[in-house]
């Protein structure tokens, strides 16, 4: 995932969108079409490739044991290469976006790994400057907690996407550092599991990042972000700190608009003082003056597209977050839950994902567990959709498109709450 040059951020950014929109939970912002077949792969070729790589100056510190024994023993994984070429199908609004990372299931399961690591985290919030609940919100939204490491291999992933498809040069480079982490014994090759795409551990580092940012916190004389999790959490710090991060200083905050202003005239870049931003009108939601806890800030109105919604004032910590993955959502939700982890009280489930300016919307998003329950009334109907496992992926989408048509709703393909209380209903 991580900070270095420009090129690197970009790549990993299209990475962990296109890995966790199938993994998790249509994340960033697309939900998977369907599958294409696997092209068929010349094991010959594959061979040819990795001994050419073998010579090539991003494998210079790789020894020859090391590239004999961990990339010449593979066979090219030829289901990566859809998936590479995967594209969105379905752009999630903000609030359906919101709801699925940011809810009742995340939050229990972030307190109690809260209470569970409260001496680490502590200790890393005190060397680092992150809070806890930061390094919490981002390891919830990485892996749901460890929950969701993905399984692919991934020496033979970063092979086949070496050697094959599109972003060679870049993948080669991952390759590279992976077989790294290896020689130099951190993660055991047989550990070394994650996306097709190549993000790995509790908070899905790239091999690249890992070179850099990882940290071997518990003291082992490892970086182990696959089975440490207080490695894990020390390292997600550490890249936050890089990536500009100051202690004591909020992510942003919500702000209530003027009537009539045009916030497309601003960005989160639009880096401008409280005072400016309090000179153009603009208050707290219950219309109290603006704090002056942000030296400058910048101005992002997720829905505004969709015909307004919350608005916001960011700061350099939230452009931190956004740089664990470039996607606006992903950073607010984020910090949605890293707020929500530090308030002693929980609010209502319809809050979570909720400010104090309502979405515009009247078909608010659903939950994780609401996805389950409308994945299983839709299994009662007859439709083939698999398990009802919360994620909604194509085959359920066709069958919301089926009871949208039945119903006489709007034909879209979206989950949200006005179908799945016609379903409950009797």
């Amino acid at each position: 995932m991580k900070n270095s040059p420009l090129s690197a951020f970009l790549a990993r950014s299209l990475v962990s969108c296109l890995a966790l929109s199938s993994a998790l939970l249509a994340i960033p912002a697309s939900a998977a079409p369907d599958e294409e077949a696997p092209p068929e792969l010349s094991e010959a070729e594959f061979q040819r490739c990795l001994r050419q790589l073998q010579a090539a100056p991003a494998f210079k510190g790789i020894s020859a044991q090391t590239f004999e024994r961990y990339a010449l023993s593979l066979t090219p994984d030829a289901t990566v290469l859809p998936l590479l070429k995967r594209q969105p199908e379905f752009t999630l609004p903000p609030w359906d976006y919101i709801a699925m990372l940011v809810d009742a299931e995340r939050l229990a399961d972030g307190r109690a790994a809260a209470g569970r690591w409260q001496a680490e985290l502590a200790q890393i919030a005190s060397q680092s400057g992150v809070p806890a609940p930061v390094i919490l919100g981002v390891w919830g939204v990485e892996s749901n907690f460890g929950q969701n490491l993905g399984g692919r291999p991934l020496l033979r992933s970063l092979g086949t996407l070496s050697c094959f498809g599109r972003r060679q040069e870049y993948f080669r480079s991952e390759f590279a550092a992976a077989l790294r982490i290896v020689q130099e014994g951190h993660i055991a090759a047989d550990r070394l599991n994650g996306s097709w795409a190549g993000a790995f551990g509790h908070t899905q580092f790239m091999p690249s990042t890992f070179l850099r940012s990882a940290v071997d916190f518990d003291g082992d004389g490892r970086r182990d972000l696959m089975d440490s999790v207080p490695d894990a959490l020390a390292s997600t710090a550490r890249f936050l700190k890089n990536a500009g991060w100051r202690s004591g200083q909020p992510w942003g905050y919500e702000v209530r608009l003027p009537p009539g202003y045009d916030a497309s005239r601003y960005s989160r870049k639009t880096q401008r003082s409280t005072a400016e931003w309090a000179q153009d009108g603009l208050t707290l939601p219950d219309g109290s003056p603006l704090p002056f806890t942000l030296a400058k800030a910048g101005l992002i109105q997720p829905a505004r597209k969709q015909g307004g919604g919350p608005a916001f004032l960011v700061g350099g910590n939230f452009n931190a977050l956004y740089s664990y993955n470039a996607s606006e959502n992903y950073a607010l939700s984020i910090a949605r839950l890293a707020d929500l982890l530090a308030q002693p009280q929980t609010p209502a489930d319809d809050a979570l994902a909720s400010f104090a300016t309502p979405w515009p919307t009247d078909d608010p998003g659903l939950t994780r567990a609401q996805n389950r329950e409308l994945q299983t009334l839709l299994l009662a109907r007859g439709h083939a959709i698999g398990s009802a496992d919360g994620r909604i992926g194509p085959q359920t989408r066709e069958a919301i498109r089926a009871e949208q048509a039945r119903l006489g709703q709007p034909v879209t393909g979206r989950a949200g709450q006005k179908l799945l209380r016609a379903l409950q209903a009797p």
